[in-house]
């Protein structure tokens, strides 16, 4: 018995030791550019503030699985930003649309910089909308938004800052 615990603890310490080594995830800022501070009282504060937050996690998620950019300062600056559906804001204040048949083309610009650890600073650019209603596929109000997110995510992790 003695043995089986001594293994199991020698086990332990290995595979701990034989671990990569963690290092800092990046540091992910995400803010309102001007232009989309103006459409905030239009889309909602809550809808605004909830797709920056969004933004911030999806490219951190992605950074973290990727091991890509550690220790890097990310800041984008969510530049312009299209709902798919009404916000909750809109349907308040226009009765008239519908929450489900009331669909528009959707996407984000996003812009920025990202810090190296070695002190490099690179820009960000990124957008994406939907070409046509036709495009519009899913039933949130953010759909193609949050597909811009999750290619920006993707292109950051995959070396490609600017793009578009």
């Amino acid at each position: 018995m003695r043995r089986l615990a001594l293994l199991a603890s020698l086990g332990a310490v290995l595979a701990v030791a034989a671990s990569p080594a963690m290092a800092d995830p990046a540091s992910i800022n995400v803010t309102l550019g001007p232009d989309l501070q103006d459409k905030v009282e239009e889309l909602g504060e809550r809808d605004v503030q909830d797709q920056a937050d969004r933004l911030a996690e999806v490219v951190r998620r992605t950074l973290v699985r990727s091991g890509d950019l550690d220790g890097a300062r990310i800041d984008l600056v969510l530049t312009d930003l299209k709902p798919n559906r009404p916000t909750f804001q809109q349907l308040g204040d226009r009765p008239g649309l519908d929450p489900f048949r009331s669909i528009s083309i959707g996407g984000a610009t996003i812009e920025g910089s990202i810090t190296t650890a070695d002190g490099q600073v690179l820009p960000v650019r990124y957008d994406w909308y939907s070409s046509n209603l036709a495009d519009v596929h899913g039933y949130t109000t953010w759909q193609d938004a949050d597909r811009a997110y999750q290619r920006l995510a993707s292109r950051l992790a995959d070396g490609q800052y600017v793009t578009r």
